[in-house]
Order: C-alpha cells, then structure tokens, then sequence
C-alpha cells in the first residue's frame, strides 16, 4: 500500500510540475525587439532581454561615409548609447552633452578603411525610433550577433519603427 501511495505522490506532483511549467510559458510575457511598418503591421520580432545591445548601419546620404547607431534596452525601453560616424554631416551630432565621450577608433566597414569618431553614454531614450529604409544604400540591423537587410526585410523607402514589446503567447 505504501509503495502505491509513493507513486501516486509522484505522478501527481509530475502532473502539477507539468502544468505549472506550461502556464509560465504560456502567461510569463516574452521580450523582443520588434520592427513594424507605419501602419503598425510587423516586419520582424528579435528576442532581447535588459541589457542587451542592437545597432543600426548605413551610409550617410549627404558624405557617403558609414554611420553606425547603437541602442541598450534599458528599464524596459530603447535608449540609444553610441554613434560613430566617419565625418561631419547633417544630422550627426557636432557637440557633446554632458557626460557623453568621444574617442577615435579605425574600422573597416562598407568600404570604408580608416579612423572614425565614436560618441558614448548617450543613454537617451528611443522608442518607437524611426528610420527610413535607404533607396541607393541599405540599412543593417544588427541584433543577437545577425546582420539583416532592412532593404530585403522591408523594402526600399520603408519606414521602419523599432520597440521593445512584451508578449503573452
């Protein structure tokens, strides 16, 4: 009688362990980098959690040199956290904030070899940040070590709004 009772508190606490494991995966919400189009429809979702790292590449419209945006996800948001950039041109930052950094490094890139500026500790929140897809030189998002094509996942001209978005599956 005893061995029956064993196995029965057994299988039962297998069933509630089953259970319980299938509702933390079904209710505990999911974290993820997700791009949507301007009418909110989504293009991608990325897994990310705190403290992660994506960044966003492409050649400067106006002094055709490679600029790089980089964003931490931060107290459940996207705040961007550096830009190196080649050279002066519209739009990039010609001044830093206080407690911002800037430093010089060499990169090889989108066929660019030598030094670029780096600004750092931006820390400045991004959500819903916008870019526009470019129509002579793509865009490149880098998250979870992949580089994509927001050209070939998006299209070219496209808007594109980045988040970070729970979700309940």
């Amino acid at each position: 009688m005893r061995l029956v009772s064993s196995k029965c508190i057994c299988a039962v606490a297998a069933i509630i362990l089953i259970i319980a494991a299938t509702v933390a995966f079904l209710f505990c919400p999911k974290t993820y980098l997700t791009l949507r189009d301007e009418h909110g429809s989504v293009y991608a979702r990325y897994p990310m959690e705190e403290g992660d790292r994506f960044s966003i590449s492409f050649i400067h419209s106006v002094n055709q040199y490679p600029l790089t945006d980089t964003f931490e996800i931060c107290d459940g948001h996207i705040f961007v956290e550096e830009c190196e950039y080649c050279s002066f041109g519209a739009g990039v930052q010609t001044e830093l904030n206080p407690g911002e950094t800037m430093e010089y490094v060499y990169i090889d890139k989108y066929g660019y070899q030598g030094k670029a500026m780096v600004i750092r500790n931006i820390h400045q929140n991004r959500d819903n940040v916008r870019y526009n897809v470019g129509t002579v030189s793509d865009h490149y998002l880098t998250v979870n070590g992949k580089e994509i094509s927001l050209r070939d996942l998006c299209g070219r001209n496209s808007a594109v709004y980045f988040n970070y978005e729970h979700f309940r599956f």
